[in-house]
């Protein structure tokens, strides 16, 4: 197989620009055939973050690729440029636990959590065990917090824990994640659904207003305003107390305590709400995100700053 130099150099331009890609059919909210699926989810497990490319949208980057690292399905998955392998070999690199040395991530301690279901979620669980000969519940929080029950086969090399005498399987990062877990059944319109509540999840994003705002800025303290705009916007109006959120601003970030105060500002309040999901996910307890941005401040704070 062969590649032309667009492709390639397209192909390289991303990989140099984050240390995680996976190439795959979809992207990882919404995968499109069950190996992606697969491997996203594993990567979900460990990662908070990583880059994925959508291969579908492409047709000559789906053939690129398979020719760039001389590999003939998708997904791939590559790390600092090199080309790690696709779904099969990604699954058992985590199930040996040796995929957390190729990512570059400490492996958590195995640990045996606390997890609890309400009867009814523990009737329902023992029924659908019972449908399924010789499957094993297994649990997976991944590194966004979101909660996935499987049926399949025990894992040899997974943490074990008991849930009221069903065995419940996890990889050691869920198992770190998961202690306090509970699993209820709820009622709803649409039919009764798990729901689960996870005792150590960093709480959810908060919103706050621009009053509230400069009321923190004018009592001083620890908070930190930090404006996801580009360079061009923020040359434009900016907040006199925001920092940009470079990266200098994130490596200040990640030596500050995980409860100090973080509001995250944009223009209008879109971009700055997924900044600030982006650092509840890594763990950050008190975390904003500034409802309308900078164009409310200016309606209802500071006038000096420009609209646009």
């Amino acid at each position: 197989m062969s590649i032309d130099e667009h492709s390639q150099a397209a192909i390289e331009s991303v990989l140099n620009a984050h240390p995680v890609v996976l190439f795959m059919k979809g992207n990882r909210s919404r995968p499109q055939c069950g190996f992606s699926a697969r491997t996203a989810g594993i990567l979900d497990t460990l990662l908070p973050d990583y880059a994925t490319v959508d291969v579908l949208q492409d047709a000559s980057l789906r053939e690129a690729i398979k020719a760039y690292g001389q590999w003939p399905t998708i997904p791939q998955l590559y790390v600092d440029g090199t080309l790690i392998g696709g779904c099969d070999i990604v699954s058992e690199l985590f199930e040996r636990g040796d995929l957390y040395g190729v990512l570059g991530i400490e492996r958590p301690e195995p640990t045996v959590p606390r997890i609890h279901g309400s009867d009814a979620a523990l009737a329902a669980i023992r029924n659908a065990l019972q449908q399924e000969d010789g499957a094993a519940l297994h649990v997976q929080i991944s590194a966004r917090w979101e909660v996935r029950l499987d049926l399949g086969p025990p894992r040899e090399q997974a943490v074990r824990a008991d849930m009221s005498g069903i065995p419940v399987f996890m990889d050691p990062s869920t198992a770190g994640r998961a202690d306090g877990l509970t699993i209820d059944v709820v009622d709803s319109l649409q039919g009764s659904a798990l729901h689960f509540d996870i005792p150590n999840a960093p709480p959810a994003v908060q919103p706050m207003s621009v009053t509230e705002l400069k009321r923190r800025l004018d009592e001083g303290g620890n908070l930190r305003l930090l404006d996801v705009r580009g360079p061009a916007e923020r040359q434009m109006a900016s907040i006199a107390a925001a920092i940009p959120l470079d990266e200098a601003a994130e490596n200040e970030i990640r030596n500050l305590p995980a409860d100090t105060p973080l509001v995250f500002q944009c223009h209008t309040g879109v971009r700055s709400r997924a900044a600030a999901e982006r650092f509840r996910q890594l763990g950050y307890k008190d975390v904003y995100n500034l409802e309308g941005g900078i164009e409310a401040w200016s309606i209802e704070i500071d006038s000096s700053v420009p609209r646009y």
